[in-house]
C-alpha cells in the first residue's frame, strides 16, 4: 500500500518504505532513521551552504516568530526582515541599487522574471515582444511559465498545452541564438538562462556565449534573465554568478541557497533600470504572492547571508571546488569516468553510461549525489571539510569500480 505523500520526481507508485528517511544532519551530514550518515554531496537539492543544524539561523527564524510569524507585504503593509534581506540581496548583486520582489520558490521567480519583462514590453508600447528564447539542458522550476521555458523536454511532455511563445535553441549554439534574433528579433521580449545550467547536467558556458547572450539582448532591445536559483550565493565562486563570468543581465533570480534551504524564499532582482520603467507614479505591479516577504523566510535569509559572510564561505566555496575538481581528475586518470565539468563548488562527473545505477550503489554506501542522466552531479555545502571531499571521491571510485 502506498503513502498518502505524493514525492515529487519520483515513481508514483514506490512505496514509502523505500524511501530513505532523513531525520537530522549537522554540517555536510545528515542521518537516516536507522542511525547511518550520508555525506551530503548535493547540499539536499542544490542549495544548503552553511550546512545542516546551524542554531543561527534557526535561532534567528525561532525569534522572528515569537515577534510575528507572518504577514503579508501588500499595500500599505510591510516589515523590517524583509526590507533587510532585500538591501542585503542588491548590495552582493550586480545591482547594488536594484529592486528585489520576493516570493518562496524558485518556480515562482522563474514565473515572476517572465512577467516582468513581458510587462516591460508592453509598457514601452512593443505588445508583439512575447516571444522567450529558452537553451536546450535549461531547468526553470515547474510552474507553468518555468515549465514552458525549461529545455529538458521530459519534463515540459504530458501536461497539455504550455504557455504560448517560447523558442528552444541548442544550449551552447550561439550562432543558432543569432539566427533567432535574425528571424524574430523584434518579437523577442527576454532570453532566460542560468549562468551555469544546473539540473539539466551542469553545464558551464561556453567562451564568449554569455557575453554573445548580452551583446544580442543589446542590439535587438530585449531583455536578459539569469535563472541564477542554483549559481546564486556563491556556488560559482562569486556571491552571483553574473560576477563570476563578468555578464550583467537585465532580471537574476534567486531562491535554494539565500537561506541555505532553512526556510522557503526567492526573489527577482530587477537592475536600477529596468526597476526605473517600473517607478513612474501610479503604476501598479499586479503580482504578488501570499507570503511574499514572508518574515520568518526573511529573518533565515538575513542569518543565512550573515554566516555566510562570517565564514568568508563564498571564497570557501573556491577550496571546495579545488578539492572536488582534484578527486574528479584522479577518476579520469584511473579511468573510471569519462571526464568531468564544472566551476567553483558545482561539478558532473560524465560516465557515459546510466548513472542510476552507479548512485544507488554509492547511496548504500553513504554518500548522497545526484544522477542526471550519463553523469553524476556533486553540489555540496560550502561547509564541506576536505576529509568529507574525500569521502565522496572514494565512495564514487568504490562504485565505479
Amino acid at each position: 500500500m502506498t503513502n498518502a505523500l505524493l514525492h515529487p520526481f519520483a515513481p508514483v507508485a514506490k512505496p514509502e518504505s523505500d524511501f530513505v528517511k532523513i531525520v537530522r544532519g549537522v554540517g555536510s551530514l545528515v542521518y537516516d532513521d536507522t542511525g547511518k550518515d550520508y555525506v551530503d554531496g548535493l547540499g539536499s537539492l542544490w542549495y544548503c551552504q552553511v550546512g545542516h543544524g546551524r542554531a543561527e539561523i534557526i535561532d534567528a527564524v525561532a525569534d522572528q516568530m515569537r515577534r510575528i510569524e507572518a504577514y503579508n507585504i501588500f499595500d500599505p503593509f510591510t516589515n523590517e526582515p524583509a526590507d533587510r534581506v532585500a538591501e542585503m540581496i542588491v548590495e552582493r548583486s550586480p545591482f547594488p541599487d536594484g529592486r528585489v520582489f520576493l516570493g518562496c520558490s524558485g518556480s515562482e521567480a522563474v514565473d515572476t522574471a517572465i512577467k516582468i519583462a513581458r510587462q516591460a514590453m508592453q509598457r514601452r508600447g512593443q505588445t508583439e515582444r512575447q516571444v522567450v528564447v529558452r537553451r536546450t539542458n535549461g531547468y526553470h522550476g515547474t510552474n507553468f511559465g518555468g515549465t514552458s521555458a525549461q529545455g529538458i523536454a521530459p519534463n515540459r511532455e504530458g501536461w497539455g498545452d504550455l504557455v504560448p511563445h517560447f523558442v528552444e535553441v541548442p544550449h551552447d549554439d550561439l550562432e543558432a541564438m543569432a539566427h533567432v534574433f535574425a528571424d524574430q528579433g523584434d518579437r523577442i521580449a527576454a532570453i532566460i538562462t542560468e549562468p551555469v545550467q544546473g539540473a539539466g547536467g551542469v553545464f558551464p558556458p561556453v567562451d564568449g556565449y554569455l557575453e554573445g547572450l548580452r551583446r544580442l539582448c543589446d542590439q535587438h532591445g530585449a531583455l536578459l534573465i539569469f535563472d541564477e536559483v542554483i549559481c546564486g550565493f556563491g556556488r560559482t565562486g562569486e556571491w552571483f554568478g553574473a560576477q563570476t563570468f563578468g555578464v550583467t543581465p537585465d532580471l537574476i533570480t534567486f531562491a535554494k541557497a539565500v537561506t541555505s534551504g532553512y526556510q522557503p524564499l526567492s526573489g527577482v532582482i530587477l537592475s536600477r533600470d529596468l526597476s526605473a520603467e517600473f517607478e513612474e507614479p501610479g503604476f501598479l505591479l499586479r503580482t504578488g504572492y501570499t507570503y511574499s516577504g514572508h518574515p520568518a523566510a526573511c529573518a533565515a535569509g538575513v542569518a543565512n547571508i550573515e554566516l555566510m559572510e562570517a565564514e568568508d564561505l563564498v571564497v570557501r566555496g573556491r577550496h571546495v571546488g579545488e578539492q572536488v575538481r582534484d578527486g574528479l581528475e584522479a577518476l579520469v586518470g584511473d579511468g573510471l569516468i569519462e571526464s568531468w565539468r564544472g566551476i567553483g563548488a558545482v561539478y558532473a562527473a560524465e560516465l557515459g553510461r546510466d548513472s542510476i545505477p552507479v548512485r544507488n550503489e554509492i547511496l548504500a554506501n553513504g554518500v548522497i549525489i545526484r544522477p542526471i542522466g550519463t553523469c553524476l552531479a556533486i553540489c555540496p555545502p560550502l561547509v564541506i571539510t576536505d576529509d568529507e571531499v574525500g569521502r565522496i571521491i572514494d565512495t564514487m571510485a568504490a562504485a565505479l569500480r
